[in-house]
């Protein structure tokens, strides 16, 4: 559209001098002058167009060469910025793992355990904040070394906040305490897959809870050998059920099932009260 605009231009420009050339040459001016005029700007306007339409595809072309670098260019700066983008969100997601892995898990984990420990506290469960000790083969073994010191230092501190008196005579270690042949007397223990068998818990003042199987037939007095054998003499302390709780009382000949131990319980060992 532009090359024909100009085009029509330059036909209304050459009419004044075709005019002109026209007025000085009518008096000698031929038919074969007339023919070589108009071939002459015919041949002018030829030239005119063929310049006009090279200069506009070569503007064209320039342009739209311009057009495609820019495109290409901004094509490469999106994906760069997508890189950067994806790069950073990479850098903020390790940092946010680090920092709950390294802060927020700890804290939370203490303020649980901090939890925890208030609650056993309001209901008198402090014991569970401790590790027992699960009893295996190799019971024997562990509580021999245990009630060694651990029966001494119970008893001993036991008879002072009883305010016992004190023997005028040194009394043998024999006599004082019984014999380890008398405590250690225990039944073996049954498999779990025996029938007729129960678990008995004894829960420790110290907070150690120990764990063994029992025929509901054994003598219930097999409790209070139990408890001299972890080191907690019988003139001390005494057992009690938790709920409801109550004195474990027994005699002889009963058996774990006549003193109501049927299934697995649970007992505590307690100090006795200080008599007036």
């Amino acid at each position: 559209m532009a090359s024909r605009g100009v085009v029509g231009v330059f036909l209304l420009a050459a009419l004044p001098l075709l005019c002109l050339e026209l007025r000085r040459g009518i008096p000698d001016l031929g038919i074969k002058d007339l023919i070589l005029l108009c071939g002459r700007i015919f041949l002018l306007l030829t030239l005119l167009t063929l310049i006009i339409s090279v200069t506009t595809s070569w503007v064209n072309s320039f342009k739209s060469s311009q057009v495609y670098l820019k495109e290409e260019e901004e094509e490469k700066n999106e994906k760069r910025q997508k890189l950067v983008r994806k790069k950073q969100q990479e850098a903020q997601g390790e940092k946010a793992s680090r920092y709950i892995e390294n802060v927020l898990k700890p804290h939370q984990e203490m303020k649980l355990k901090k939890l925890e420990e208030r609650f056993y506290r309001m209901t008198g469960e402090t014991w569970k904040l401790s590790n027992g000790h699960k009893l295996g083969g190799d019971e024997d073994l562990v509580l021999e070394s245990e009630s060694q010191t651990s029966s001494e230092t119970a008893n001993r501190e036991a008879a002072k906040r009883r305010n016992l008196p004190k023997p005028v005579t040194k009394v043998s270690p024999a006599a004082e305490q019984p014999t380890q042949k008398e405590v250690l007397d225990l039944p073996e223990e049954p498999p779990e897959i025996a029938e007729e068998v129960v678990t008995v818990a004894l829960r420790c003042p110290s907070g150690r809870v120990l764990r063994r199987r029992f025929f509901k037939s054994c003598s219930s007095q097999v409790l209070f050998d139990w408890m001299m054998k972890i080191g907690y003499h019988t003139s001390l302390y005494s057992l009690s059920t938790s709920f409801p709780r109550r004195t474990l009382e027994v005699e002889r000949g009963w058996s774990l099932q006549d003193v109501g131990i049927t299934v697995d319980t649970v007992l505590n060992v307690e100090e006795k009260e200080q008599s007036s």
